[in-house]
């Protein structure tokens, strides 16, 4: 029955328990026979043999048990930021979380992640304040350290008739309020119906205490989780925006299929399995869904409620179910389902941008024939891992959330795939220009008997305007040079542009003009005519004034107010410069133009800089000249590299 299926997702900061409390769970709902532990490796959660050795949650584990007549799924989710992206498309399949708190640690970075995901979703939440048995905790001083961060909408679930909980309750209802200020207090049943609306609005949050370790407040938690955790027909609203502006809303009770594939991951045995939360209508084994994301229907076959790495076969998924199929052929995450083509689209998952990135080679031929396979597989299970060329320097860049998160991806690749890399910091796509016009000859003559080879050319070059891009024009008179060599000349340019002049850096926003030259009737060729139109290009570019351009960034950083001084310094330090500031909430959002250059280690030292609490995007925003000191660095390095070569 609907009205008696529960699920939440378990967050908070890295080691404040989650795992542990799984454990408990699932061992007080006797759905597990023993309790496992982070230490022994053998929890029903971190069941990856990377979790196990590191002894942390990496990737996201769906759980289930039943307890009094309830089935309640669980999400348990990674605390560190490295991993965040499972946290996110794992949020938006639930009704409801728990977050959990370390008494001994307090508010962590980890906490406010958690907090902010889940007040944007609105999700209904119950606080479980962890490790009360160690010294010198206290479950009072931990309460009033949630409440200063995030506000006195916090209480300690108790008897109804408390004086104080009644209190709490009426004020998050206005009728309630009315009733309470002319009478002086509440029925328990208006206390209880009242708490209940409050806590499935996520304006008011139980808290229980207690210790994993020792088994306390498991019981009470299990019981709050049935009491005030919301069902599938009770859960917040799912609304998006329609083109027209209106807001449309789904409907929880319709009878038609309506799931979100909110995540896949990679089995050994079963292969890749699509993770479905089911939020009206149902879905039957061997059977059909329409996927309203791609236009097309797809067949699926068993249907998957999981226990960590188990699964458990079932027939039939109805609304608040969590489920996986294995092996759909054109079904991706983010895909909407439903049971025909006008079913409800859900609004896209919307993960954090990628903070850190590393250029990677094979380490052998033969994993050079498998890296781009494997990577992609790995970018399919978590969306947060991207991989992509770039098209300037050829290098195959991996992208991430942090040093720890690209540290297991390339352990998995190596785990799974049997493909070992090296790392690098990936090339910066210098760019060359010029700031002044030149005029040079390219000419090219060689006789080896026989047919030789001659081609003569004089351009002109001209500087365009920053994104000006490049222009070529023929002004050749009096048949100079014949009109059929002249694309000759400008493939000969373009290669050399291609290639760089000063530093190996593409050439742009300049144009070439060709506007004098000879030929020789016999030994001229397309092939001379390139040539010489490559060397009179390279000449009249050092005549130029050639400078190098990089790529400058728009940079977001968000970081608590304390911090404003600090990283205002640091990015004068990394060339940078302040363009503005604004405050959200509690935290400032300083803008920034920075240097590519100086951003690829910015990730670890914001976080060092900040506690953790510091956060950053950046996007590209234009070409910029590099400094003469630092171009003649780069300059020097390049002709260095080209000397050693050649010898």
């Amino acid at each position: 029955m609907l009205e008696n299926k529960r699920n939440f997702i378990l967050l908070g900061h890295a080691h404040c328990g989650k795992t542990s409390l799984a454990e408990s769970l699932l061992f007080n709902a006797k759905a597990t026979t023993r309790k496992g532990t982070v230490d022994e490796g053998n929890t029903v959660s971190d069941y990856n043999s990377d979790e196990i050795t590191r002894k942390i949650s990496i990737s996201a584990s769906f759980l289930n048990l039943n307890y009094k007549d309830h089935n309640i799924q669980i999400i348990d989710v990674p605390g560190y930021a490295d991993f965040a992206g499972e946290a996110v498309s794992c949020a938006y399949a639930v009704d409801a979380a728990v977050l959990v708190i370390d008494a001994v640690n307090g508010v962590s970075v980890g906490t406010e992640f958690a907090w902010d995901l889940t007040d944007k979703l609105r999700l209904p939440r119950i606080v479980f304040i962890n490790k009360l048995d160690k010294e010198n905790t206290s479950f009072d001083k931990t309460l009033e350290d949630i409440k200063s961060v995030f506000g006195n909408k916090f209480f300690v679930l108790g008897k109804l008739d408390d004086p104080s909980l009644i209190e709490v309750v009426a004020e998050s209802d206005d009728k309630l309020l009315e009733k309470y200020l002319d009478s002086g207090t509440l029925s328990q049943e208006e206390v209880a119906h009242g708490l209940r609306e409050a806590i499935d609005n996520a304006k008011l949050f139980p808290v229980i205490g207690g210790s994993v370790a020792e088994d306390k407040g498991i019981g009470e938690l299990l019981q709050a989780i049935v009491d005030y955790l919301p069902s599938p027909l009770e859960r917040p609203e799912i609304e998006k925006k329609a083109e027209s502006g209106e807001m449309i809303k789904l409907d929880l009770n319709d009878q038609k299929l309506s799931a979100f594939v909110f995540k896949s991951l990679i089995d050994p045995y079963v292969g890749q399995l699509s993770i479905i939360r089911v939020f009206s209508g149902s879905l039957k084994a061997n059977t059909s869904f329409y996927n309203i994301s791609r236009s097309l229907k797809e067949r699926i076959g068993t249907i998957y409620i999981m226990q960590g790495k188990e699964q458990k076969s079932i027939d039939e998924a109805t609304a608040g179910d969590i489920i996986a199929v294995a092996k759909l052929k054109d079904t991706h995450s983010g895909d909407s389902l439903s049971g025909d083509d006008k079913g409800f689209i859900f609004m896209p998952l919307a993960f954090p941008e990628s903070a850190i990135s590393f250029s990677v080679k094979p380490k052998s031929r033969e994993d050079e024939e498998k890296i781009s396979g494997a990577l992609a597989k790995l970018a399919n299970e978590d969306p947060t891992f991207n991989v992509g060329r770039d098209p300037q320097t050829k290098e195959l860049i991996i992208s991430g959330l942090g040093d720890l998160h690209l540290e297991v991806m390339i352990s998995r690749l190596k785990e799974r795939f049997k493909v070992e890399v090296e790392l690098g910091t990936p090339k910066i796509p210098y760019k060359e220009t010029i700031r002044k016009s030149a005029k040079a000859q390219g000419k090219y003559k060689k006789q080896s008997g026989g047919r030789g080879q001659y081609g003569d050319v004089w351009l002109e070059i001209k500087p365009l305007g920053r994104g000006g891009g490049f222009e070529f024009e023929d002004k050749i008179f009096g048949g100079a040079i014949p009109k059929n060599y002249v694309p000759s000349v400008e493939k000969g340019v373009r290669q050399t542009m291609a290639q760089g002049v000063v530093a190996g850096c593409p050439v742009e926003d300049i144009k070439v003009i060709v506007y004098d030259g000879s030929y020789h009737p016999v030994d001229s060729s397309d092939m001379a005519f390139q040539i010489a139109g490559r060397m009179a290009f390279r000449k009249a570019v050092q005549d130029s004034g050639p400078v190098l351009l990089e790529p400058i960034m728009d940079v977001e950083i968000s970081i608590p107010e304390d911090f404003l001084g600090q990283i205002s310094g640091d990015i004068n330090s990394r060339r940078g410069r302040v363009m503005g500031m604004e405050v959200k909430g509690k935290t400032q959002i300083v803008k920034a133009k920075v240097p590519l250059s100086e951003m690829f280690k910015y990730a670890n030292d914001l976080r060092s800089m900040t506690g953790g609490r510091g956060s950053y995007v950046m996007r590209f925003s234009s070409y910029e000249e590099v400094p003469s000191r630092v171009a003649s660095t780069i300059i020097d390095n390049y002709q260095k590299t080209q000397k050693h070569e050649e010898e």
